[in-house]
C-alpha cells in the first residue's frame, strides 16, 4: 500500500486589516480535490485568517494522514515550527511575558497537526503559484460570503 499523502494550500485575507475576514484551503489527494472556505463578518486579523485556514483544512481529514502542507504565511509556518514549543513552555506567554496573540487559534491548530505527519511549506504569495492563488479566490470568496459584500 502506498503512503496516502494529502496536499494542502491555504491562505487568509482581511480587509481591512483588522476588519472583516477570509479564508481559503484547496486539498488534493491523488486525483481528487476539496475546496473549504469561510469567513468572519466582524472584526478579525489577517494572522487569525491565515492560521483558521490550515485548522479547518486539517480537521477536515477524517483519518491520519501525511500532509504536505503550503503557506504563503511565515507567521504559521514559523509559529507551528518553532515558536509554538517555546509559547507553552512560557505558559503562552512570549518570551516579553506578554500574552500570545491568537494563542486560542495557537492550541487548535497544534492539535489538529498532531494527529498527521505535517511537513510545513512556505510559498511566496501572490507569485503565481497555481494552488495558492486558489487559495487566495477561496479566502476573497469566504470573505465574500461572511460580509455578504463583493
Amino acid at each position: 500500500m502506498s503512503e496516502q499523502v494529502v496536499e494542502i494550500f491555504t491562505d487568509g485575507a482581511c480587509v481591512p486589516n483588522p476588519g472583516p475576514g477570509g479564508w481559503g484551503a484547496v486539498l488534493r489527494y491523488g486525483t481528487v480535490e476539496k475546496e473549504l472556505c469561510g469567513g468572519e463578518a466582524g472584526e478579525t486579523t489577517n494572522n487569525r485568517m491565515e492560521l483558521t485556514a490550515p485548522i479547518a483544512a486539517l480537521e477536515s481529514l477524517t483519518r491520519p494522514v501525511t500532509v504536505r502542507l503550503y503557506t504563503d504565511s511565515t507567521y504559521v509556518r514559523n509559529g507551528i515550527m518553532s515558536w509554538v514549543a517555546k509559547w507553552k513552555t512560557n505558559g503562552w506567554q512570549t518570551s516579553a511575558r506578554q500574552p500570545v496573540k491568537n494563542a486560542d487559534l495557537w492550541k487548535r491548530l497544534e492539535e489538529a497537526a498532531a494527529r498527521h505527519e505535517v511537513e510545513w511549506h512556505w510559498v511566496k504569495g501572490h507569485a503565481g503559484h497555481p494552488e495558492n492563488e486558489r487559495a487566495d479566490r477561496l479566502a476573497a470568496k469566504g470573505l465574500e460570503e461572511a460580509t455578504g459584500k463583493r
